[in-house]
């Protein structure tokens, strides 16, 4: 199986187009056709089916590109890694990051390892925590920046501990529930939990911690902006990270309730695979991120 005719099934699927394929890989549309052909050959089953308005993956055929884009990474991950152990600090890093460490860490570490190393390129993608982990596992993510989950399969990850989070209870300004005094106030109130699934909510873990089953989910939310929107535009509660319930963006909307069980206490922490955890790149973007964390703090106690 050569590398060529995987290359040129990933842009056939990507493209839709086995014209705008060959255009993306710089041949011709009958070079790049037999390319694809010898791999159905080779593996005698159908990889695209093909119709007057372009292609489309037959199910063999998404097999077959999920593993050569995974293949791909693999291998741009090992000339990185060959270059920097032999002293040249190039190639590329890919961060997941979630809003909160958008916020504080990434400029302050992303200022202070690229003047370290101005020839790594660096790309930061924000998102919800457990897409960084699915894209993580996948090989498409270097490092993995939000809270630690509470429980992570053994050797699987490098996990580094960066700084507390306090996680806040917030209403909008002119919502009742601001003057609630225990989560047990909140227990019926419409909760808007950030996830994939309440069943995975940061409010399902605060009244879980405090022995009070889950509140509710009235909606759910995979932004930090889908969130402030809920919340500052109707009558919802939910949990936000002080630094941004206090940021100007937020307050001018939020109110935090000062409940006496007191914030959601978590940890902010970076993951990377262990299998690439030697990368000289990655290691040296940690030790900034350590740097950057150390001079803040997670919020009130």
């Amino acid at each position: 199986m050569k590398l060529n005719s995987l290359r040129a099934l990933v842009a056939a699927i990507e493209e839709g187009s086995l014209r705008a394929a060959a255009r993306r890989l710089g041949v011709t549309q009958p070079a790049l056709t037999k390319l694809i052909r010898e791999l159905e050959r080779e593996l005698a089953t159908t990889l695209l089916l093909r119709s007057t308005t372009g292609v489309l993956a037959t199910a063999q055929g998404m097999v077959l590109y999920e593993r050569a884009q995974a293949a791909e990474r693999e291998l741009a991950q090992a000339v990185d890694q060959i270059q920097q152990l032999g002293g040249r600090m190039v190639g590329q890093l890919t961060i997941g990051a979630v809003p909160l460490a958008v916020m504080l860490l990434i400029p302050e570490t992303v200022r202070t390892f690229g003047r370290e190393f101005p020839q790594i390129q660096l790309r930061v993608v924000e998102e919800l925590y457990i897409a960084q982990l699915t894209r993580l596992r996948k090989g498409e993510v270097d490092i993995a920046l939000g809270p630690l989950p509470e429980a992570l399969p053994a050797g699987e990850f490098t996990v580094e501990t960066l700084m507390p989070i306090s996680m806040v209870v917030v209403v909008s300004k002119s919502n009742p529930l601001a003057k609630a005094k225990r989560l047990a106030d909140l227990a019926q109130a419409p909760w808007v939990y950030t996830g994939s699934s309440p069943d995975s909510g940061y409010a399902k873990l605060y009244y879980e911690r405090h022995g009070l089953p889950p509140p509710p989910a009235a909606a759910l939310v995979n932004s930090t902006l889908g969130l402030l929107s809920m919340l500052a535009g109707g009558n919802c509660v939910g949990l936000m990270p002080y630094q941004i319930a206090v940021h100007p963006m937020a307050a001018a909307y939020l109110d935090i309730v000062p409940v006496a069980e007191g914030p959601l206490k978590l940890t902010l922490g970076a993951l990377a695979r262990s299998d690439t955890a030697l990368k000289p790149s990655v290691r040296h973007f940690l030790a900034h991120l350590h740097r950057a964390a150390h001079h803040l703090g997670g919020g009130p106690a």
